[in-house]
């Protein structure tokens, strides 16, 4: 959208999740859109994602620094190919790092800096969703950091107890920038809907890629 009537803003959702519009500029979503589109390609690479019910996850997956698989987490595609997984950069890293210091603060004096060492890049086509969960697999209590590419979406963030309501439904848009840590570190979430063909056209992406930036704490 060229012009917003009301432009959006910095946006506390619940207490330690915060939406920033608009955090990557154009150039750095191309830049990470030729990222995940390296990051895809075999070995170790996309891959449907099988719960353990047997069913399948609609958005497809893959995975830097360690492998997630429900519900946990390998050095390795052991529900893939079998390959190692492909290593996390360190400049993704920094931008996990830069991300939580604009949507929370700097944090207490003398406190470090989450060293970011996990990245699940999820793509959705126009049918994909992604039901209401918990990001628990993780050793670690540090920011959970997710970053917006191509369509727009419905990001429900829920509550730490439930997966039903209370919830809050929040547009996701290409660039946009969600980190949830603190007292809403646990909270379920979910995206129920992909808006298609909403990508800005200068990125040249059919879909939505979200890529998830963790603290394995291992």
């Amino acid at each position: 959208m060229d012009a917003e009537l009301f432009p959006r803003g910095r946006t506390e959702v619940a207490p330690g999740a915060v939406h920033v519009p608009d955090w990557l500029d154009a150039e750095r979503q191309r830049e990470l859109l030729a990222a995940c589109r390296a990051w895809a390609r075999p070995p170790a690479g996309l891959r449907t994602v099988r719960t353990p019910g047997g069913g399948t996850m609609s958005a497809r997956q893959v995975c830097l620094g360690w492998h997630w698989y429900p519900y946990g987490y390998a050095r390795t595609v052991v529900d893939g190919d079998g390959t190692p997984v492909k290593p996390f950069p360190d400049w993704l890293g920094e931008l996990g790092r830069r991300a939580v210091r604009d949507a929370l603060g700097a944090g207490p004096p003398g406190e470090p800096v989450a060293a970011y060492d996990i990245a699940l890049v999820n793509f959705y086509d126009a049918d994909a969703r992604m039901g209401m969960h918990r990001d628990s697999d993780e050793d670690s209590d540090a920011p959970v950091v997710s970053l917006s590419l191509g369509d727009t979406c419905v990001f429900r963030f829920g509550n730490t107890e439930t997966r039903a309501r209370p919830y809050t439904d929040v547009e996701l848009r290409s660039g946009d920038l969600f980190v949830f840590g603190g007292p809403a570190r646990l909270a379920h979430h979910g995206v129920p809907k992909v808006h298609p063909g909403t990508a800005p056209a200068q990125l040249g992406l059919t879909g939505r890629l979200n890529i998830t930036l963790r603290v394995s704490g291992r």
